[in-house]
């Protein structure tokens, strides 16, 4: 009973002494083990010093002085002749355009329609006047041979009815006419064609069937050939006296001789799939009734045609006659004041049916074959209208960029920054090892249209190897100022608030000294490359965090690198 007491109790002091050993150990590495599991930063002393500011931005480089390339008319593009970046010469095509009507042109011929309507009615109403006026007897009398009033208005009338009846006749006449002569030439055409297939049937047959006589005589050649190339093999290989050389000649050749029957036996098997096609084709055309149909067609519809133009050339034969014979007339009668009006607006009408006239061929004449040529010489910057698309009077189909013309890029920044900067001031370029002779000039220092109040809007000019659309990056100013808070570019971070740094605090703690992650907003005055001065609540000499080894947050602890 006393042993196994004695044994207990040696068991509990043991434990005892394995926890206090461990704690023990926690209470003196608990700080280390802690600094471990925490971010390691890199810091750096916010300290005075000499910033040279630097202004930097990016544009688009855009032309000096565009040159557009405009179209009056709205026509589809066929295809497009130039890329964006192309040197053209004047007079080069840049575009080219579908045989097609315009919508100017179909305007036009509006317009024309609408003049001869015009013309109509001025005619018409001198005519109708013909019949309804005053006129007095005795100036009737005097040109009618002594014809009354009321007959001599009956003979006027006799002939203009005349007339519109021959044109009631010439209309449909007219459309037949054309019906007929184009379903002739489409028979013509229609015929040509077949003949030509017949033509070339009747010629490829025996080309194909003498092509498959020549392929089977290259056939049989080449197995001919074969047959020696095997047995001259076999009995080399047989030969105790034959050497290597001479075994390997004798494959050799009796490879080639079988590449050579390869070959005779796949042109061969062409040859013979031709000839039947060419059989084929010579069966088909043989069988088509299209011939004889063709011929009866053309002979129909030629004899129907003499006879519409027998009627056309007798209605409108009539037509003049009545047309001359009241024309006498009027133009006797045509003395008085209101027919002169009359015949005046029917001369105007006429000019403006003359001009439309011109209107509508000129057009015409630009709708078949026409292309868009490049006025001036120069550099394609832009091209806004794509083959399938129609051109637009109210968008220049391309832009150019004249020889000799510099090239502009802009941007904006804040009042301040501008202080800072002069005309002439020349800039810097971003990856300047990318442009060999590139030379980016500030040209003027203007209000920014979006916020006059609060911003300049720098405008450069740039000259050398650039196309307008390209994007340049800059930096601009070498104003070198002293500022008291100066801190690397790295410890400036920024979020949703703005832009902040973070400063490592100390306090001491039994366990040794804690360091703690602190914001500071502050506002960035100015920056080069490496550093930026800040405008802060802050003493100086603060430690920045710089780097970090963790993501860092304001209000958490952190640990020092053994540099710092």
């Amino acid at each position: 009973m006393n042993e196994n007491g004695n044994k207990k109790r040696e068991w509990v002091k043991t434990a005892a002494i394995i926890f206090l050993s461990i704690m023990l150990v926690l209470t003196f590495f608990s700080n280390t083990i802690m600094n471990y599991s925490l971010p390691e930063v890199a810091t750096q002393y916010v300290q005075p010093g000499t910033v040279t500011a630097k202004i930097r931005g990016g544009g688009t480089v855009e032309s000096g002085d565009p040159y557009e390339v405009k179209v009056t008319e709205t026509r589809k593009v066929s295809s497009v002749a130039v890329r964006v970046g192309d040197e053209v010469q004047k007079g080069d095509i840049l575009f080219y355009l579908e045989d097609a009507e315009s919508e100017e042109l179909k305007a036009a011929q509006e317009r024309l329609e609408e003049a001869q309507e015009a013309l109509e009615d001025a005619r018409e109403n001198y005519q109708l006047a013909l019949l309804t006026e005053a006129l007095k007897e005795s100036d009737i009398r005097d040109v009618s041979g002594g014809v009354s009033v009321s007959a001599y208005r009956r003979k006027i009338t006799d002939l203009w009815n005349t007339i519109f009846a021959a044109e009631d006749e010439i209309e449909p006449l007219q459309k037949k006419e054309a019906e007929l002569e184009a379903a002739i030439n489409a028979y013509k055409t229609q015929e040509s064609y077949e003949s030509s297939l017949d033509t070339g049937a009747s010629l490829r047959l025996p080309a194909a069937e003498k092509a498959k006589e020549n392929a089977l005589e290259a056939l049989r050649a080449m197995e001919t050939a074969l047959d020696a190339a095997t047995t001259h093999y076999n009995a080399i290989v047989d030969s105790v006296s034959a050497g290597d050389a001479d075994k390997k000649a004798a494959e050799d050749a009796l490879k080639k001789a079988k590449e050579n029957h390869t070959n005779a036996v796949n042109a061969y098997n062409t040859a013979v799939t031709n000839y039947n096609n060419a059989v084929q084709e010579k069966n088909n055309r043989d069988a088509s009734p299209i011939h004889a149909n063709l011929n009866n067609g053309i002979a129909a519809f030629e004899l129907e045609l003499a006879t519409v133009k027998k009627d056309l050339e007798a209605a409108t034969a009539k037509k003049t006659e009545a047309q001359n014979e009241l024309e006498s007339l009027g133009v006797t009668i045509g003395t008085a004041k209101n027919f002169d009006d009359m015949l005046d607006a029917i001369a105007k009408a006429q000019k403006a049916v003359d001009k439309a006239q011109e209107e509508v061929d000129e057009l015409t004449a630009k709708s078949i074959g026409a292309t868009i040529t490049a006025d001036i010489a120069g550099t394609v910057t832009a091209i806004n209208v794509t083959a399938g698309n129609n051109t637009s009077a109210a968008m220049p189909v391309a832009v150019l960029q004249p020889e000799g013309k510099g090239y502009t890029m802009s941007f904006s920044v804040t009042n301040e920054q501008a202080k800072r900067l002069s005309v002439g001031d020349r800039a810097e370029l971003v990856n300047s090892w990318w442009y060999d002779d590139v030379e980016v000039v500030l040209e003027s220092i203007k209000p920014d249209p979006q916020e006059p109040g609060k911003k300049k809007r720098l405008t450069f000019t740039v000259t050398g190897s650039v196309t307008a659309g390209q994007t340049l990056n800059v930096s601009v100013g070498q104003k070198s100022a002293n500022y008291d808070l100066i801190v690397p570019n790295s410890a400036i971070r920024e979020d949703s608030n703005g832009k902040f740094i973070l400063i490592v605090e100390s306090r001491q703690t039994p366990l040794g000294t804690r360091y703690t992650a602190a914001r500071v907003d502050v506002q960035v005055l100015a920056s080069d490359d490496n550093q930026s001065a800040i405008s802060a609540g802050l003493s100086g000499y603060e430690y920045v965090i710089t780097t970090s080894t963790k993501p860092v947050e304001a209000g958490k602890q952190v640990r020092l690198t053994d540099n710092n």
